[in-house]
């Protein structure tokens, strides 16, 4: 009898948002078996105790440490600095990694430093996992870094702008759901202080503007400005994106660039000249949607993007990294769509 051989994974740090939603795309995946999934707070309590919408899922969590995992592949969702300390060792014993920290994010390893304030004690050479960029490199890496949240919102809406060269600034201004801020509560995150309330913060010296502007100028020189806000939802990125294009061009025009940078693109949805897109439509998902395209009076182009950050800002984008890693179709188990309203 032929017994079919499923890609053994496992999830060190588990038991956070991002982890939880791997949990989640894992857990109907027709190839793969979570065989390990760590926390060290919740060592031996079923997963469906942190994460209730697990029901279905019988796997206790582990205090194992990485050196003990014998799998094919790792999701390290540990948070930035923890991740240089464990993903070599994995990668020595021939274990490919998705790292959803920053760690292996930079081309450069000092602006890594400069912008994170840590000395990288284990620099290797890692693929930037937006496969929108990379896919070929993905398929033959051993270890993937998972872009920052905004990062994707931002780079996928302005991809079509700066490798048509027409424009040299781009201003992205975020708009993020709470769950970005992560499992733990904070001051910031308590109810009272985030409901009925929008928070910009960072707002000239944010960790993920670097990461913007290195993977924007692989397609031409191209300074960004960004900043975040923090507003009362519990998920989803809005970056609207304004440049000045140095010549003239239509709405039209621009939208039917965007379509065709994308059209082949599984996961990105260009929407219509003049229809702007909403957090609820891609809630969930792993879908990035793209559209606006207006231009003011004055000559200035706006765009605007939409994902879930937990999911194509996250643990969705790593699960498809995966499924490219590892031959499979990228959209196997991430096909569903949002959830509207």
């Amino acid at each position: 009898m032929y017994v079919r051989n499923m890609l053994e994974v496992a999830i060190i740090g588990a038991s956070g948002y991002t982890g939880g939603e791997l949990l989640r795309f894992l857990h109907t995946h027709g190839e793969v078996e979570v065989v390990a999934a760590t926390s060290r707070q919740y060592a031996d309590t079923p997963v469906r105790k942190v994460h209730p919408h697990l029901q279905d899922m019988s796997l206790e969590f582990t205090n194992q440490s990485p050196e003990d995992l014998n799998v094919d592949l790792v999701f390290t969702a540990t948070p930035h600095g923890a991740s240089m300390s464990i993903v070599p060792g994995l990668v020595e014993r021939g274990i490919k990694v998705v790292d959803l920290s920053g760690d292996y994010r930079f081309d450069d390893i000092h602006l890594y430093e400069k912008w994170y304030g840590l000395k990288h004690e284990n620099p290797l050479e890692a693929v930037y996992g937006l496969p929108e960029m990379y896919r070929d490199e993905i398929k033959k890496a051993n270890l993937v870094a998972n872009p920052g949240c905004y990062p994707t919102g931002s780079i996928l809406a302005g991809i079509p702008l700066v490798k048509a060269g027409l424009v040299d600034t781009l201003i992205a201004d975020s708009k993020s759901g709470v769950s970005g801020a992560g499992i733990k509560p904070t001051s910031v995150t308590h109810y009272p202080n985030i409901s009925d309330n929008i928070v910009p913060y960072a707002v000239t010296t944010h960790r993920h503007l670097p990461e913007i502007q290195e993977k924007l100028q692989k397609y031409g020189d191209v300074r960004v400005s960004f900043t975040p806000h923090l507003v009362p939802a519990i998920r989803g990125i809005i970056t609207t994106l304004h440049s000045f294009p140095n010549q003239d061009i239509t709405s039209d025009e621009i939208q039917k660039m965007y379509h065709e940078q994308y059209r082949d693109e599984p996961f990105v949805r260009v929407l219509d000249a003049g229809e702007i897109p909403r957090l609820s439509a891609v809630r969930g998902s792993n879908f990035c949607h793209i559209g606006c395209f207006e231009i003011d009076e004055n000559g200035r182009l706006v765009v605007v993007s939409a994902i879930d950050n937990l999911v194509k800002g996250a643990s969705g984008a790593a699960v498809a990294n995966m499924n490219l890693m590892c031959g499979f179709k990228e959209n196997m188990s991430l096909e569903s769509c949002g959830l509207h309203p």
